[in-house]
């Protein structure tokens, strides 16, 4: 596209034109002047454009064992719903990490994003007792050592029989 199309196409781009700023195929102009394009990476990007011509993975195998419905809002706005097994959830920091039904892909999702956190977080299984808060960094340190060495000491075995399970 050279400088006088994009000239042209800054004044008066049309339905199904290209975009003025990116080039993609399909941009339109709104009533109000406004140039909208389907291209994510746009400065004009409109996430309702991109919808239509947006594939999402459904083919798989994967079926959750204990399902959990997770519904979310993404960066562009749109509602999604996720549906994901309930044993593979782990957190990692801000996000979680999934498997997702059908593919049983991992995928991280935002907290902040989720529209039923509430739900999602009671049905996180918890990886300690309850009773447990797991251990201190320098238990962990501790555990994480001799794990890696096949070794023990008196401090490994004080805190491997506090936290049997981690």
């Amino acid at each position: 596209m050279g400088f006088l199309d994009k000239i042209t196409h800054l004044f008066s781009p049309k339905e199904g034109s290209t975009c003025i700023s990116c080039g993609s195929p399909g941009a339109q102009k709104t009533a109000e002047g406004q140039v909208r394009c389907p291209s994510p990476s746009c400065v004009y990007f409109e996430a309702t454009m991109a919808l239509h011509g947006t594939t999402l993975p459904t083919r798989g195998n994967f079926e959750p064992v204990r399902p959990l419905a997770i519904r979310y809002r993404n960066f562009a706005g749109q509602e999604r719903s996720f549906v994901v097994e309930a044993d593979s959830v782990v957190r990692r920091g801000n996000h979680l990490v999934v498997r997702v039904a059908p593919t049983g892909k991992k995928i991280a999702l935002a907290r902040d994003r989720m529209q039923n956190l509430q739900e999602v977080e009671a049905g996180i299984v918890s990886r300690n007792a309850p009773s447990q808060t797991g251990p201190s960094p320098r238990e962990r340190q501790v555990l994480g050592f001799h794990k890696k060495h096949k070794s023990s000491s008196p401090l490994f075995e004080k805190i491997r029989a506090k936290y049997p399970d981690w």
